[in-house]
């Protein structure tokens, strides 16, 4: 018996005894809505408050930000559903939103005019519920009627309910699911492929539905028919319908993890697995399929590497054929970022040293054919298909740091577009300049970073800087215009920098791949030597050097705060992930152990358990100051985390440290836009006052 306690002290499980119960004294912040832990969230908010309110300048931050949000001068983005054109919109008299349509005539014009199709404020008054809308499934290709997702207060967890387009009101006696974190498809006409929460045994480990079924209209929801069941660890199974002129095809997929499935054609009852590798993606076009690799392919004597883009003809693939056109492949610097489609090309969108351009594809007379699109040069990329069914156009969009969006429709086979959009500089980007640097990691790596600073700047270590990152889950930080930074730090007088450390997907699968698992310390090295960096080059030093992150850049700030709090003046840490030795049991944790490792096991909570914040707080060090932000409401990330860690700190009588957790807002912080504007006030209020 001492053998195996002193052997399950050096694998770290101090958070548990033998007999499994609990010895973390904090794990009864946990209790996300209990009474107690309420109570405890409501005296951090009220001591954060009192201090951040009255920092010069708060009230006007507010209430620019919530200007900038509000304004009618945004660019009101648009999808096209059979002849109309919809738009989600808040603003300071639609708080909740308002889901619009116009024409296209129309919406060429300075002043659109819009049919409200849903007022969202309307319908959380009249229900007495705080709907947050997650958006729509609309039945194609007549999109007449929608299934509708209805969150309460930002979760993820929706209602669903049917809506008809045609008179703008839910359906009497139509579909309705209850809240539930779900995935839905029309089938047909009268029928979906439902996948949600049947009951006891019908979710995975990570909270998400384990069973489709087709739900048949009129007849109950427990009379519907199972169609595909996965394993309970798996991370979770869907089904959809890929539909274009002249082919039809059901695909289920099961999500075995974070980064791996298995994808079957479904003809009528019958199940046929579709043999692409476990880490590919896939997606139809005509009669091809295009798969996207994750991992390098090796069929006979060819290898196709990890990040290209495949092309096959469907049918010839399923018999056994392997005859695929290219249309990408990456180089080293060089990664796909994505891909869109109108009635006859694919246009694929590529990140070259982190910088956009468009790559078209048309498919004719069963062969492929290339060109490069005249686009900008620098910056962001976005391109999407108006209506695949119909037409060639597409939507593009271009932004920079300090290069408002601006939106274009296009046509596949052009180099000719008509400019719809452009939202208007919500501060002045006149004396800033965009440079584009690099760090040399610990291990040699290069890695480059966006830095957004006056043209003039003194090099002499003086100047206010926040750094931002990610660093996982295959996600790039590329150039965005947020007229919040702009307010709140670069008029002010802040340097911004984005790193492109690994774990993103700057260069593809294999920057990601760096980072994974094992190797997650590398990801967290890539960031210090931004930091260093910074400071090398007398841009900013330890005490000006304030840094951001949400979600898996939350757990950044908290590997940052624990490993180089010598480093950083500030740390803003937004819905973060901290505990890293539960962070499998809380909601959705257990979806991203492809990404980090599986605590449980104990060689890998080994190389965890060196990185976890919650387990690297020492009592005696002299620590940043931090600013740790979540919501109530979050069922993605759990609010214990970052409470918990806040406690920890308190225990060990660590005075810099402040909270603030919104009761509303999902993982996303906050569920509308004077949410969104309170809390970016809070944070830059923090980083200006600790910075000075």
């Amino acid at each position: 018996m001492k053998k195996l306690l002193l052997s399950l002290a050096l694998l770290g499980t101090s958070a548990v005894t033998l007999a499994g119960k609990s010895t973390d004294p904090h794990q009864w912040l946990e209790d996300v809505a209990g009474e107690k832990s309420l109570a405890w969230v409501k005296a951090q908010n009220a001591v954060s408050r009192a201090m951040l309110e009255q920092q010069p300048g708060f009230e006007a931050l507010r209430g620019q930000v919530l200007d900038i949000l509000n304004s009618k001068a945004r660019i009101p983005y648009i999808n096209k559903m059979g002849a109309y054109y919809y738009n989600f919109w808040r603003d300071a008299e639609h708080p909740r939103g308002v889901w619009r349509r116009t024409t296209l005539a129309s919406y060429r014009t300075a002043e659109p005019e819009w049919e409200t199709v849903l007022d969202l404020d309307s319908l959380a008054k009249s229900e007495n519920e705080n709907w947050v809308f997650k958006g729509s499934n609309c039945r194609q290709p007549a999109y007449d009627r929608c299934m509708l997702a209805l969150s309460r207060g930002g979760a993820d967890a929706v209602v669903s309910r049917e809506f008809d387009l045609a008179s703008k009101s839910f359906v009497k006696d139509g579909y309705t699911l209850p809240e539930a974190k779900m995935d839905i498809s029309w089938q047909g006409k009268d029928a979906l492929f439902i996948a949600t929460d049947f009951g006891a045994g019908s979710l995975t480990d990570s909270g998400y539905p384990r069973v489709v079924k087709l739900w048949q209209r009129g007849t109950p929801l427990a009379a519907a028919k199972t169609v595909f069941e996965g394993q309970k660890a798996d991370i979770s199974v869907s089904a959809y319908v890929s539909e274009q002129p002249g082919f039809r095809r059901e695909i289920i997929s099961r999500g075995v993890t974070f980064y791996t499935s298995e994808d079957f054609l479904r003809e009528g009852d019958k199940l046929t697995p579709i043999a692409k590798p476990a880490g590919a993606t896939i997606s139809f076009f005509g009669p091809q399929m295009l798969i996207s690799l994750r991992e390098p392919w090796r069929l006979g004597d060819k290898t196709w590497p990890s990040g290209s883009l495949l092309a096959v003809d469907f049918a010839a693939f399923q018999a056994g054929k392997r005859d695929f056109t290219p249309l990408f492949t990456p180089t080293p610097t060089t990664a796909m970022d994505g891909m869109t489609m109108t009635r006859n090309h694919v246009l694929v969108t590529v990140l070259d040293n982190v910088k956009g351009r468009i790559d078209e594809w048309r498919f004719e007379s069963g062969k492929w054919a290339s060109r490069k699109v005249d686009a900008p040069a620098f910056g962001s990329l976005g391109v999407t298909g108006v209506d695949a069914d119909e037409s060639d156009d597409y939507f593009l969009t271009h932004v920079d740091f300090l290069t408002p969006d601006s939106l274009y429709l296009g046509t596949a086979g052009s180099d000719k577009r008509e400019m719809l959009k452009q939202r208007p500089a919500f501060f002045d980007a006149s004396g800033f300049e965009i440079a584009q640097n690099e760090a040399t990691s610990k291990d040699g790596t290069k890695v480059p970073y966006f830095i957004v600073k006056a043209k003039n700047l003194k090099l002499d270590g003086s100047n206010p800087t926040l750094l931002y990152g990610y660093g996982g889950f295959e996600q790039s930080m590329t150039p965005w215009y947020s007229a919040g930074v702009g307010k709140a730090w670069l008029e002010k007088g802040g340097v911004y920098v984005v790193a492109n450390i690994r774990g993103g997907g700057e260069f593809g699968p294999r920057w990601h791949q760096a980072a994974l698992k094992s190797k997650r310390q590398k990801s967290y090295d890539d960031f210090i030597a931004v930091g260093e960096d910074l400071v090398k080059r007398k841009i900013t030093k330890p005490a000006k050097l304030g840094i951001m992150g949400g979600s898996n850049g939350g757990l950044l700030m908290g590997v940052m705060m624990t490993q180089r709090p010598d480093l950083f003046g500030a740390v803003v840490c937004q819905v973060p992930l901290l505990d890293m030795k539960r962070f499998n049991q809380l909601l959705a944790g257990a979806s991203w152990m492809g990404e980090y490792g599986n605590p449980d096991i104990p060689g890998e909570w080994a190389y965890i358990r060196k990185y976890s914040p919650y387990h690297n707080i020492k009592k005696g060090s002299r620590y940043p100051n931090i600013l740790f932000t979540t919501s109530t409401r979050d069922d993605r990330v759990h609010p214990g985390h970052a409470r918990k860690m806040m406690a920890k700190f308190q225990e060990m009588g660590v005075k810099s440290v402040w909270y603030y957790e919104n009761m509303e807002g999902g993982h996303a912080g906050a569920a509308d836009n004077k949410q969104k504007a309170d809390m970016t006030a809070l944070e830059y209020s923090f980083l200006w006052k600790t910075l000075q």
